[in-house]
């Protein structure tokens, strides 16, 4: 079965080279015209890699929730930006392995396929990875929907609930921290969401006192403050790479 690779792109010279590169490899190219498909695409693990035009409105937040919200099995994530773009010190905030730069070059594009996806499997080797297997309780206006925690951080967490969680903004939420009789509530904002229930949430609303019980808890597990926002992804050690078409 070929792999595929979710493109979330515009630029027609960027599509056509990508697809050239791709068929090359034996990867199809699926072009995405949302964010929200993309992820969708990803975490169904129908795309073994994540590829995004930082020239697109909002790209790099694209990015920064699959690097913090997938699943360890994620796909790897490239960047296509122009020189234009602001800086690859932000993009590689925002979770990207690689930076390609346009026009592209078909064997640095190729050279960064493999670099990436040998980042991702050293990740998944040594990266510890906390997860969070408790019943997270959603307050819909249409009553309760509980869902189960998958993987949590500082910053948001994870869950797979039995229907889709609706996109909304500041949810409240409430659940019982593992090992412990403490509950965190507060509110999130859905960042995404599949059809088949699974969701990523940023922290949009935590009172200090729910913070500090967080951040102690992950502390426990051996997360510290440096790797929370990055503890669904990326190891600390992990280094990204460059590539330019010079």
């Amino acid at each position: 079965m070929r792999r595929s690779a979710a493109v979330l792109s515009q630029d027609g010279p960027t599509l056509r080279g990508l697809k050239t590169v791709l068929e090359q490899l034996g990867i199809n190219q699926v072009i995405c015209q949302s964010g929200q498909e993309a992820m969708e695409l990803v975490m169904a693990g129908r795309c073994s890699t994540l590829i995004v035009d930082f020239d697109l409105p909002n790209a790099g937040e694209v990015v920064k929730m699959a690097a913090l919200l997938l699943p360890p099995q994620k796909p790897a994530l490239l960047a296509v930006a122009s020189r234009a773009w602001p800086g690859t010190g932000q993009a590689f905030q925002s979770g990207a392995d690689c930076i390609l730069y346009k026009p592209l070059d078909a064997e640095q594009v190729k050279d960064a396929f493999e670099t990436s996806h040998k980042l991702r499997a050293k990740n998944r080797r040594k990266a510890p990875r906390h997860t969070m297997k408790t019943v997270v309780y959603f307050e819909l206006e249409t009553g309760t929907l509980p869902a189960l925690g998958i993987d949590i951080s500082e910053h948001g967490f994870a869950v797979q609930a039995t229907e889709p969680v609706p996109m909304l903004s500041n949810l409240a939420f409430r659940c019982v921290l593992p090992g412990t009789e403490h509950e965190l509530h507060g509110h999130a904002d859905v960042i995404w969401a599949s059809d088949q229930g699974r969701a990523g949430l940023f922290f949009s609303r935590l009172a200090p006192s729910a913070r500090k019980l967080l951040k102690q808890w992950l502390g426990k597990r051996g997360i510290n403050r440096k790797d929370a926002a990055r503890v669904l992804a990326v190891a600390p050690d992990a280094s990204p790479c460059l590539v330019s078409s010079e």
